[in-house]
């Protein structure tokens, strides 16, 4: 019986890491840059121009939105340390999308290396 550790080893032989140190350069370059991370975890902070898509509902969401719906966009993930990336990215390999990374790593090594971070802005009642 395989375990979750397991499952994120097999899913990181199958995708391509992004080197911290490569990380800003990627980020320039990707058409999207999701974080994969929970509803509470991409609040308390994220990296600056990510969209939020927990692994949960990526599937669902990257189908049901027109402007993701080419195979051939470049999408860059993260999450925490880089499983749960790993996971999304398999899944969005077998979805048919032709160019998805993950940083190695994750937020905490984002986080770790001193990079920006930013965080949803409040909504202003005027």
């Amino acid at each position: 019986m395989k375990t979750a550790h397991d499952l994120v080893a097999q899913a990181k032989a199958q995708t391509h890491e992004i080197a911290l140190t490569q990380a800003d350069e990627a980020i320039r370059n990707a058409d999207v840059l999701v974080d994969v991370r929970e509803a509470d975890e991409y609040a308390a902070g994220h990296i600056p121009g990510a969209v939020h898509m927990s692994r949960g509902l990526l599937e669902f969401k990257m189908s049901g939105s027109p402007e993701l719906a080419a195979r051939d966009l470049n999408i860059v993930l993260y999450c925490k340390t880089s499983g749960r990336a790993a996971l999304a990215a398999v899944q969005l390999q077998a979805m048919g999308y032709l160019k998805v990374s993950s940083i190695a790593g994750g937020f905490d090594a984002w986080v770790a290396a001193g990079k920006p971070t930013a965080k949803p802005g409040l909504p202003t009642f005027e």
